[in-house]
């Protein structure tokens, strides 16, 4: 649906990927610079160079795209406007000036220019140019003309939905509230309706209508017990009859902000690229600078390209009385664990458990990157206030039983770390990964065999590219002896992830069982190369397949006091 647009923006990523004939030799180490921290997503160092080279060449139009670029990635539109001019001016067919100058006029409420730039030498895309269009006529005051507009694009194939939910936004940001309801009722809005932010703006219509009871149910059937701090909001103040403004999108600069965040959060979904669906949320962000949920996109796009200051300082930008300010902070915290800063991100979760420790996420969120730190009692601890705050109908509550039931494995209380996978079971039975690690607990402990195959077969059946879960099913089977069926697992596994070494060396250890002892060598050696030797905590222990090398599995076997291969009939 969305080809053409990927075609500019492909277009787009060219500039910064491209060499080009320069000037002047003095401009190259600088454009070189700028062109490998655009390759990085580094674009404050990309801004910076390219701004050196366009000193000593400044009417270089490649240059001059590129730094344009640069600038709007970092959502400096207003230091690209001038360089989008130059390329207006030269005639340039650049998307980047396009984007960019479209972005300047709708924040000066520029609308009349809007409207008269040609689509076909001014223009984004069709389908962004005509909502934009339609919403600079709301911005001149002419609706009948805007409400047209609309109707004609929604006739594209592909864009019904999207287009008449802008409508539905454009008819409720002039008071039309029953204009509005009767697009959302009818579905006319389509999936966009669907989605989080278009529940809260129906619902806000609703509200408008003096049909709180109903704005209400709408959004309990949309979420259930997967709520926030901004829904129960929404909802506490539905139900005490105070009144809820329709805040969505109240003139038209919002509508056109609405436009490029919708735009960009379908491109998300349809994996458009982060690189991408960045330059359509910094424009959302440019003209609506409170628009929490771009901010949110935009932070994780940054997250997503490896730019973890740049999404740190967006996360930073939510104010602590916002509703959505738990989530720039978990959003904040992951950064900094992903950028090596864990000790910072404690800090982060820690406070966060002290301002919102009623949520339940904040306090499991904190146990995930206690339990990665190895630090396994503190995980627990923040596991059981997360589940004590966790609703008894939620769903989800699995994985909170279940990640509780990893930190008490790795501490070493399995009766503890078996009755919260169980309890996870319990509240979703045919879960692949509580049943894989419960099943290969048993295994690894050697009791309980056959319950450990029942689960670990029905893991498989879940999840069967999973190599992981294959591999758990091959090592049960070797465990009861079943060595010919366990090869086949086992290399399904190797298949499905090649280069861990836990699955390598058990590999080996089963082609050693059914006589294939070169082929175990083979294994043992793959295996021991993938080991990191930076990793003292891995599974494979790298001492017992050299050993395993030496002497042979059967020897280790021995030396360990274990039993001894045998096939299966003889168990």
């Amino acid at each position: 649906m969305f080809r053409y647009i990927l075609g500019t923006l492909t277009a787009l990523a060219v500039v910064g990927t491209l060499a080009f004939p320069v000037a002047a030799q003095s401009v190259a180490g600088s454009y070189l610079a700028g062109r490998q921290a655009a390759l990085r997503s580094d674009f404050n160092e990309a801004a910076r160079y390219y701004a050196q080279a366009l000193a000593k060449d400044p009417g270089n139009r490649e240059l001059i795209e590129s730094a344009a670029l640069s600038f709007l990635s970092l959502g400096e539109i207003g230091k690209a406007y001038p360089l989008a001019r130059q390329l207006a001016e030269k005639n340039a067919n650049s998307q980047v000036a396009r984007i960019v100058i479209t972005a300047a006029l709708a924040r000066d409420e520029n609308y009349a220019a809007l409207l008269a730039r040609d689509d076909d030498t001014s223009g984004i895309g069709p389908w962004v140019d005509g909502l934009v269009k339609a919403w600079a006529h709301m911005g001149e005051g002419d609706v009948s003309t805007a409400i047209a507009a609309f109707d004609r694009i929604s006739k594209q194939p592909g864009m019904r939905g999207f287009v008449m939910y802008h409508k539905a936004l454009a008819l409720a940001s002039v008071g039309d509230f029953e204009g509005a309801e009767a697009i959302f009722a009818s579905d006319e809005a389509g999936t966009v309706a669907q989605t989080r932010r278009g529940i809260i703006a129906h619902a806000e219509v609703l509200a408008q209508l003096d049909r709180a009871e109903d704005a209400v149910t709408l959004i309990r059937d949309a979420f259930g017990d997967g709520t926030d701090p901004e829904l129960d909001t929404l909802i506490r103040t539905l139900e005490s009859g105070d009144g809820v403004p329709f805040e969505h999108v109240r003139n038209a600069r919002q509508g056109i902000a609405e436009v490029f965040f919708t735009f960009g959060a379908v491109l998300k979904s349809e994996n458009a690229g982060d690189y991408y669906v960045l330059l359509y949320t910094r424009v959302a962000r440019y003209l609506r600078p409170s628009h929490i949920d771009a901010l949110l996109l935009t932070a994780g796009l940054l997250e997503a390209l490896g730019q973890y200051d740049l999404a740190i300082k967006e996360y930073r930008d939510v104010p602590d009385q916002d509703p959505a300010y738990h989530a720039a902070e978990l959003g904040r915290a992951d950064a900094l664990r992903r950028s090596g800063k864990e000790d910072q991100a404690i800090e982060v979760l820690e406070q966060l458990a002290r301002s919102h420790g009623d949520l339940a996420v904040v306090h499991s969120t904190l146990g995930d990157v206690l339990r990665r730190q190895e630090k396994f009692a503190e995980a627990i601890e923040a596991y059981d206030r997360a589940i004590e705050r966790a609703p008894d109908s939620r769903r989800a509550r699995w994985v909170l039983f279940y990640s509780r039931g990893i930190a008490h494995e790795r501490s070493g209380n399995d009766i503890a770390s078996e009755a919260d996978f169980r309890a996870a079971l319990s509240i979703n039975p045919e879960q692949p990964q509580v049943l894989n690690y419960l099943g290969y607990s048993m295994v690894e402990q050697k009791r309980n065999l056959d319950e450990a195959l029942d689960m670990i077969e029905r893991a498989v059946a879940a999840s069967p590219d999973s190599g992981y879960i294959v591999d758990s099913l091959g090592w049960v089977l070797f465990r009861l002896g079943r060595y010919e069926e366990a090869v086949e697992q086992m290399e399904r596994a190797v298949e499905l992830i090649p280069i861990d070494p836990v699955v390598n060396d058990h590999l080996g250890d089963v082609y050693w069982a059914v006589g294939r002892m070169r082929e175990a060598e083979f294994q043992w050696r793959r295996a021991l190369s993938f080991i990191d030797p930076e990793e003292t905590d891995g599974e494979a222990d790298p001492d017992r397949i050299r050993r395993k090398l030496d002497v042979g599995l059967d020897q280790v076997l021995e030396e360990e006091g274990a039993p001894p291969l045998r096939p299966s009939q003889d168990i």
